[in-house]
Parts: C-alpha cells; structure tokens; sequence
C-alpha cells in the first residue's frame, strides 16, 4: 500500500511539473512573440520617421507617391502586366520541359554519350554566364535582322527565346542535383529487377527528383517573373515598359511604383507558397528520420 501511495504521489509531482514546464514555456513564447512585434513596430516606426522627416522628402513624396498619377496610370499598367503573365506562363511550360531534357542528357552513362554530355555543359555554361539582357538584346534585334523566310518578326516571340534558353540553363542544374540526390541504391535496385536505364529513371529516380526540387523551382521561376519586364527592352509593351511611357509623359515617377506593386502582388504568393513547401518537406523528413 506504502508502495502504491508513493508511485501516486510521483505521478502527481511528474504531472504538476509538466504543466509548470508547460506554462513556463507558454509564457516564454508569449513573452517572445510580443518582444519581436514590439520591437519590429519601434524599427518601422522610426523608419518612418526618418524618411518622411528627411529635407527632400515632400520632392519624393511628389514625384514617386503621387495618389492622383497612381489611379491615372494603374489601368494602363495593369494591362500591360497580362503580357508578362502571358510571357511568365509560356516560358514557364517550355523552361520545364527543355531544362529536364537536359538535365537528362547530362546523365548519360557511358562513353556513347560523352559528346552529348560536352554539349549540354557547354550550353549550361554559356547561357549561366552571358547576362539575360544580352541574350535578349541580341535574340530580339539579330534574329529579325536576318530577314530569313519564316523567322518571326515579334519582339514578344524574341523575348520568351530569351527567358526559355537562360532559364533552361539554371532549371536544369536544379533538375540535375535532384536527379543526383537520389540514392545509387534505388536505380541499383531497379537494374536488379530487370529495368532498363529508361525505365529506371521514368518509373524511379525522376518521381523522386522531381519531388526534392519543387521548392528551388518555384524560386527559379520567381526570378523569371521578374525578369519577363526585361522584354520590354525591345519594344514589348508590358508593365515596366508601359510605366516608362506614362513617366516619360508626365515627368512623374509614380507609375514605376505602380508597375513594382503588380509585380510584388504576383511574386510574394509565389514566395510563401514555396516557404510552405519547403516547410512540409521538413516536417516530412523529420517523421520519417531522412
């Protein structure tokens, strides 16, 4: 009975220290939260406060925050901006397909394939290193110029070239580390079974690829979004190109405000969409202790 009184007693203490424990925590991580949303308001706060008490603040204020030349110059932008959506779309669907096809020649094995692998860096290392505005500056001005029978002449078309072939480059070194991330043991133990090379990377190594590398390519194609304005260097009229008319016709700056808005409103659910991603696979690697 002794016994049995005692094991109650220790029950009991364990239980009331795993709720002291348990509040102490609780409050610590209340006492955390409200710290880092005090301090984040006293850091904006005096931000604020610095910019809009600075001597050429009202000329900024004029020239980039203009209410009136914000809703004159939205609805113009805002069309534009379906061109970038319409040129993100595009080059996003051919950038998947073109990186993962090269990512695959640069994994073949054996001597056969060794001209082809030399090809797929050279590409790789050629269109990683020249800057995108030159790849378009020299796409959308020299292909026209050659006057060929059936080389489109749209500046739009010249662009999304452009953006697949740079893009292409970075994609596949994405698809490449997922491809060899994957453990020799699986393709092993697919070749066991009787698969060919193909088939084992169809039906085993690309599934589980593919898998690892959504949350990098998701980030890839954030900075395509981006750089979609950079076709309106060649005459396309999408956002950033229209918001240079209107500034250039008004000697106001808002509208290049306007068009950085559209951009962000596109990209940040983008952003936390890939922050989730990646949050879950964490969590999924953790249950199962890969």
């Amino acid at each position: 009975m002794a016994g049995e009184s005692r094991r109650r007693s220790d029950s009991a203490l364990d239980g009331r220290r795993s709720r002291i424990l348990g509040g102490l925590k609780t409050g610590a991580a209340g006492r955390g939260a409200l710290i880092a949303t005090f301090s984040t308001l006293v850091f904006f706060t005096l931000l604020v406060l610095l910019i809009t008490h600075a001597p050429g603040w009202p000329e900024v204020r004029r020239t980039f925050l203009d209410w009136g030349q914000f809703t004159d110059s939205f609805p113009d932008i805002a069309k534009a901006f379906l061109l970038n959506v319409k040129i993100f779309c595009i080059a996003e669907v051919l950038i998947l397909v073109f990186a993962l096809v090269l990512a695959i020649i640069r994994n073949l094995p054996g001597p056969a394939a060794f001209p082809l692998r030399m090809l797929g860096i050279a590409y790789a290392d050629f269109f990683r290193g020249v800057p995108t505005i030159l790849v378009i500056a020299t796409l959308g001005f020299g292909a026209p110029a050659l006057q060929l029978q059936g080389v489109p002449l749209s500046v739009t078309f010249w662009g999304i070239v452009s953006l697949v072939l740079v893009y292409t480059a970075y994609v596949s070194e994405v698809y490449r580390a997922g491809i060899e991330s994957v453990h020799p043991s699986q393709a092993a133990a697919a070749r066991s079974l009787g698969l060919s090379h193909w088939q084992t990377l169809r039906t085993v190594v690309l599934p589980q690829a593919v898998r690892q590398v959504i949350p990098p390519l998701l980030n890839d194609f954030i900075g395509l979004q981006k750089d979609t304005a950079l076709v309106g260097f060649l005459g396309a009229v999408e956002a950033f190109k229209q918001s240079e008319i209107d500034a250039a016709a008004t000697f106001n700056y808002t509208s290049y405000v306007t068009a950085a808005l559209l951009f962000v409103a596109l990209t940040i659910p983008l952003a936390r969409f890939t922050d989730w991603l990646v949050a879950r696979d964490r969590r999924r690697r953790q249950a199962t202790g890969t």
